[in-house]
């Protein structure tokens, strides 16, 4: 593992699917705790859950794996029914990274790790070059990924970290903002269906301070098990797409993203054992992942996400830590 420091946080990442492996952060007693959940290093090898991952190829579902590009079109391999997720059964999860030494910055340490991924990898075109950059700093983890191309392609790129801020492998007393009024309904295989709709009346609309475990069981998420679903943030460039606290601890997330979605996944199917041997399950973590919108290569009235040689694909998340002001009940 590679460890970084700042005077507020410790992170560790593994190169194996340039994954966030630890991530601590002090509560509001100043006492540190671990808010990602992570394995022990070897046993990644085996992770199904995408746990602290860079994912990829394409981030979220393409629908029925497979999609057109300049009036050719690509079949994927699927690893869900309706659906090929997350780049596939042999995604970047599953890629060992080159990974370079950390190196001090103003406040903080970085480190860069690389992977080139070959033409027809996971049946997408094009040779991707890939960067993923992790640099912690005072309060902050920022995570920067970047992709260049030898030939058209598509592209969708993010971290998959899971988060239980308290540390109590329950997650429905946290209160999650999402900044965006519009989100993308799914259907059963949880390819979006239509949308964006607005969220007003809806059990989606996050946009006020919520308390997870209060919609988790609301029928319109019955679907789905809870969350799984792409928001629209608003604005453009780097701003707030989320904050999330948790009252019992007092540490809060703001999460900083210059992609047009934000994937609210609230841990439906993660059953895991961490490093220090806690399980966690359903609703045990959550996931906020900034990205382009699923199946937006199928979807020409999304934002498109074609990478062609000469361009470069960044996707810059950062992870803001803080306490609440309050006193512990």
């Amino acid at each position: 593992m590679i460890e970084l420091r700042s005077p507020e946080l410790a992170a560790a990442v593994v190169p194996h699917g340039a994954r966030l492996a630890r991530l601590t952060a002090p509560d509001r007693d100043g006492r540190p705790g671990q808010v990602v959940v992570g394995l022990a290093e070897p046993d990644y090898k085996a992770d199904t859950a995408y746990l602290g991952a860079t994912v990829g190829r394409y981030a979220n579902r393409i629908a029925g794996g497979e999609f057109v590009l300049d009036g050719r079109r690509y079949v994927l391999p699927r690893n869900e029914p309706g659906a090929t997720l997350h780049g596939g059964p042999a995604g970047f999860d599953h890629a060992d990274f080159a990974a370079g030494p950390a190196t001090a910055v103003p406040g903080g340490q970085t480190v860069t790790l690389r992977h080139t991924s070959p033409a027809g990898d996971g049946g997408f075109p094009g040779t991707l070059s890939v960067t993923v950059t992790y640099t912690v700093r005072g309060p902050e983890l920022a995570i920067t990924i970047t992709a260049t191309t030898d030939a058209p392609t598509v592209v969708n790129l993010t971290n998959h970290a899971y988060f239980d801020l308290g540390g109590r492998g329950t997650i429905a007393d946290h209160e999650i903002t999402v900044l965006g009024d519009l989100y993308l309904p799914v259907d059963a295989d949880l390819i979006p269906a239509g949308g964006p709709d607005p969220v007003t009346g809806t059990p989606f609309d996050l946009r006020v301070p919520t308390r997870i475990g209060d919609r988790l069981a609301d029928p319109a998420l019955a679907t789905t098990g809870g969350f799984d679903h792409c928001f629209v943030v608003r604005g453009t460039g780097l701003r707030p797409a989320a904050i999330v606290r948790d009252p019992g601890s007092g540490r809060t997330l703001t999460v900083l993203s210059d992609q047009p979605g934000l994937q609210f996944y609230s841990g439906n199917r993660i059953d895991t054992i961490t490093h220090d041997g806690r399980r966690v399950r359903r609703h045990g973590a959550f996931c906020l992942e900034p990205q382009q919108f699923p199946d937006a290569p199928n979807r020409p009235d999304f934002p498109a996400t074609v990478l062609r040689p000469g361009e470069e694909h960044t996707t810059r998340i950062v992870l803001r830590f803080g306490t609440d002001s309050t006193e512990r009940p």
